[in-house]
C-alpha cells in the first residue's frame, strides 16, 4: 500500500504487531545515492512513521550492496557554492534527527559521504560485516556537508574522524 507512493523507497509496517517502521532506501542503479527526490521521499515517509500511532520505532535500511553510496553527485556536479547555498540544498536532510520515535539504520555495504552521515543521523546503527563506513568528500575536492563532521568526531572520537575526513579512507563495522 505505503510502497506504490514512493519511487525510491519502499515502505512498510512489520514484526509481530506490526508497530515497526521499515524504510529501506530503493534506488540500487545508483548505490542508493541520496538525490533530492529520495531526499523528499525519506522526510515524508518519516513524517508518516512518526505520526502514526500503532509505529513504536523505524528501521532504515538499504541494499546488501550499500546502505547509501552518498549524495547524488551527478545530481550536484553542476551547482556553484551560491546556488547550493541559496536553494537550501541541504535543507531537510537532517529530517532524520528530529525524529521523536527511536529510528535504527541496518547498515551492510556502503555507507559513504551522505550516506554515512544518514546512518549517524539514527539514533543506534546495526552494521553488517560487510558494511563500510567513510567520508571521501575530500577525494572530490570538498568536505561532509551535512552535519558529518560534527557526528563523526562524536561517534568514533577527533583522531580516526580527521583521519577519515583529510584522507577518504574508509572503516568497516
Amino acid at each position: 500500500r505505503a510502497g506504490a507512493a514512493f519511487q525510491y523507497l519502499l515502505v512498510q509496517k512489520t514484526g509481530a504487531q506490526k508497530n515497526v517502521g521499515l524504510i529501506q532506501l530503493n534506488r540500487p542503479q545508483a548505490l542508493n545515492a541520496l538525490c533530492e527526490g529520495l531526499m523528499a521521499e525519506l522526510r515524508r515517509a518519516l513524517e508518516a512513521m512518526e505520526s502514526d500511532p500503532e509505529v513504536g520505532a523505524i528501521v532504515l535500511t538499504g541494499s546488501q550492496k550499500a546502505f547509501a553510496a552518498g549524495a547524488d553527485i551527478k545530481e550536484m556536479q553542476n551547482k556553484t557554492f551560491q546556488e547550493c547555498y541559496n536553494s537550501g540544498f541541504l535543507g531537510g536532510w537532517d529530517k532524520v534527527s528530529v525524529v521523536r520515535k527511536p529510528i535504527i539504520a541496518a547498515v551492510n555495504g556502503y555507507a559513504l559521504g551522505g550516506g554515512c552521515e544518514l546512518a549517524m543521523m539514527c539514533d543506534i546503527i546495526y552494521a553488517g560485516e560487510k558494511a563500510q563506513f567513510g567520508q571521501p568528500e575530500i577525494l572530490l575536492g570538498t568536505i561532509p556537508g551535512a552535519g558529518g563532521t560534527q557526528r563523526l568526531t562524536r561517534a568514533v572520537g577527533k583522531s580516526l574522524a580527521m583521519e577519515m575526513v583529510l584522507t577518504g579512507d574508509r572503516i568497516s563495522a
